[in-house]
């Protein structure tokens, strides 16, 4: 699997987790996840950076080009 894949992935998961984290009725701790969650989408849009990313894209490199 390759990195922007793996990171797709990984912001589902941690949005799932929040969502439950809501449901349970922990909402400090699930507001601190979405918040961090969308702290880091915003610095991607505005930097085009994403921490995770570039970590994962030197782990696992990048997806292959689609024709």
């Amino acid at each position: 699997m390759c990195a922007e894949k793996i990171q797709r992935f990984l912001m589902a998961a941690v949005l799932t987790i929040a969502l439950f984290l809501f449901a349970d009725g922990e909402m400090l701790y699930a507001m601190i996840l979405q918040t961090l969650v969308i702290v880091m989408v915003i610095v991607w849009a505005l930097f085009d950076f994403c921490p995770s990313l570039w970590i994962f894209k030197r782990v696992f490199g990048k997806c292959p080009q689609k024709d």
